[in-house]
């Protein structure tokens, strides 16, 4: 694995701080997810781009779509919104 040096502002730095704190050891994999989705995003920025410059002349088969990396976790579909319970309204006592 490469070990690559990154200079952050102080804002940047502080806001890491909060959302990956140093002590709890999740630093490291959470700015390894950041970077890869920043990647993938980019990548399919420039792919919209070419697909918007030469668009397919008929409905992609698999072999247009070959290639996908199906074991990265940000390509795939987001998962569906878990349900949260509603608060309860305070019980009032009977008299």
């Amino acid at each position: 694995m490469k070990q690559i040096l990154v200079e952050l502002d102080d804002r940047c730095a502080r806001d890491l701080e909060r959302v990956a704190p140093a002590g709890k050891r999740v630093r490291a994999e959470f700015i390894r997810i950041a970077v890869r989705r920043a990647i993938d995003l980019a990548l399919e920025r420039s792919t919209e781009l070419a697909y918007r410059a030469r668009p397919l002349e008929s409905e992609p088969s698999a072999a247009d779509l070959g290639g996908w990396d199906e074991r990265n976790e940000l390509a795939r579909p987001a998962a569906s919104p878990k349900k949260t319970l509603k608060a309860r309204s305070p019980r009032r006592r009977s008299t």
